[in-house]
């Protein structure tokens, strides 16, 4: 009798170690799943907030240039607006970044790039307008550069 005893306690106690351990295992699938998953978000925002500042460089150099060149009324009107959209196209990932990115490191190169980039309006001079781009590029560079190293 005895050893019925102890063989049910045994296979219970068995059945028991096993659901904990199986429960254990898909929580911490979970969890690992969950990271990834966090992880490519940030990837994606971060791509995101590349492609929006590239943006927003290009047409801030256009519009630049063109005011020290003396472009038409209408010329500068356009792009000014084009300017306008382009800036606002910044602010959905930016703040996708600083949400979904823990590195503190790279939410201030995002900041900076961004910020960076939004330096290059109404530059004096052509070579001003010249330097003001390449710091947003390095900047540009600089971020992207940090997303590589963190989230790869």
């Amino acid at each position: 009798m005895w050893q019925s005893i102890i063989a049910v306690i045994g296979t219970l106690a068995g059945a028991t170690l096993t659901g904990a351990m199986q429960t254990r295992a898909a929580r911490a699938t979970r969890a690992a799943d969950h990271a990834e998953a966090l992880r490519q978000a940030a990837v994606e925002a971060v791509i995101a907030l590349a492609v929006a500042v590239s943006d927003h460089r290009r047409t801030m150099w256009m519009l630049g240039d063109s005011q020290l060149a003396g472009a038409a009324d209408t010329r500068l009107l356009d792009l000014q607006a084009e300017t306008h959209r382009t800036r606002s196209a910044i602010t959905a990932p930016a703040a996708r970044v600083q949400l979904l990115v823990r590195d503190e490191g790279l939410r201030d190169a995002a900041r900076t790039a961004i910020t960076a980039t939004y330096a290059m309006r109404d530059p004096e001079t052509p070579q001003a307008l010249t330097r003001l781009r390449a710091d947003a590029l390095t900047a540009h560079d600089a971020m992207v550069d940090a997303a590589s190293r963190i989230l790869a």
